[in-house]
């Protein structure tokens, strides 16, 4: 079993070599030609790949057992204009690692992966999967949900995103709608046409009125929020189409579906979903990952961000080291300490995990 303070040390290394190669969602080929190597070099059998998808099985594979899958991203978002320092240059001040997808999500990476290279041999209540996914960013075709047919039957799933180690119990799901309202043009000093802007106006009133009958016990309402709108090219023609787009955070209250059509129901514009694939996740407070996370003196929460989790179809769990605040954000860093205490929590709660 490899020593603690050798997988704190490989995991920072690692860490630097993450930052130090860019990674943006749909170009992460050379990261992950990083992470297949450095697993093979350490020694672990049967690395594979899909796409920029890295994953594999632990040693102490045991075919009674249900599989736990462990997930965390490896590519980021563009840098921020705002960063005061390379992005891409790895810098250690006071205890912080400085550099893009240090804290989203590259400290959950190399934490999971040391605490899956310390159990790699040793015989747990699950079967575990390592999976270091791509394109988590824009919830890509060519992320997790591409592997996940790959892997096998799959029980649960333990998702590392910067939670403070804290443990997200829920997410909304998203789905994003194209509002259009359709009028009809017409010259605006002689009072022609029907002006679309007026119908889109109407109908997002509706929707910043709409209450949904049903309300998840978890995750709350469902929330709408009109983000976007766009209609005319001169000022004295009355446009005859008007655009606009819906963010609705979803809830498990409905399918993502079933909410689309009720929030049409109650408009004249035509909304258009763009994908309805990110679904809300919800796991039981009485599952054994959310008792083993109490167990550690875990905070369980409803997480306000997204993650992968949407695209399982299996319970899962999100917990990593970092905090979101810093995720996306100019000069973005996680402090070493972080990595070493999800080290050491990962490890604490896939010995401790009955099932």
């Amino acid at each position: 079993m490899i020593q603690l303070d050798e997988l704190f040390s490989d995991a920072l290394l690692l860490l630097d070599r993450l930052i130090s190669t860019p990674s943006l969602s749909c170009e992460e080929c050379n990261t992950a030609d990083i992470l297949e190597h450095f697993l093979s070099e350490k020694g672990l059998a049967n690395v594979q790949r899909v796409g920029n998808n890295v994953f594999m099985r632990a040693a102490a594979w045991d075919e009674s057992k249900p599989v736990l899958l462990l997930n965390a991203h490896h590519d980021t978002v563009h840098p921020s204009p705002s960063y005061t320092r390379d992005p891409y240059e790895p810098a250690h001040e006071d205890g912080c690692i400085y550099g893009l997808g240090s804290n989203d999500d590259g400290g959950s990476v190399v934490a999971l992966i040391a605490a899956f290279r310390h159990l790699y041999e040793t015989p747990l209540a699950a079967n575990l999967i390592l999976a270091i996914s791509a394109e988590e960013e824009v919830s890509g075709k060519d992320g997790i949900s591409s592997v996940l047919p790959y892997l096998g039957r799959i029980d649960m799933g333990l998702v590392g995103e910067p939670t403070g180690m804290q443990a997200a119990i829920g997410e909304r799901g998203l789905v994003v709608l194209d509002g259009l309202a359709k009028g009809r043009r017409g010259h605006a000093a002689r009072n022609e046409g029907i002006n679309a802007v007026y119908i889109a106006i109407e109908d997002i009133n509706r929707l910043r009125d709409f209450r949904f009958e049903r309300v998840s016990e978890l995750l709350g309402d469902i929330k709408v929020s009109v983000t976007q709108i766009s209609a005319g090219k001169q000022h004295n023609v009355v446009p005859d189409e008007c655009r606009f787009v819906v963010d609705v955070r979803t809830t498990d209250a409905y399918s993502n579906e079933e909410t689309v059509s009720l929030l049409q129901s109650v408009c004249n514009s035509t909304l258009i979903p763009r994908s309805t694939r990110l679904s809300a996740s919800g796991i039981d407070r009485t599952h054994p990952l959310v008792r083993t996370a109490l167990q550690l003196g875990r905070t369980t929460y409803v997480s306000p961000t997204m993650s992968d989790m949407a695209l399982m179809p299996f319970p899962t769990l999100k917990m990593g080291p970092g905090d979101s605040a810093r995720s996306h954000s100019a000069d973005e860093y996680i402090r070493e300490e972080e990595i070493r205490e999800g080290i050491h929590i990962y490890i604490d709660f896939l010995k401790k995990l009955q099932l």
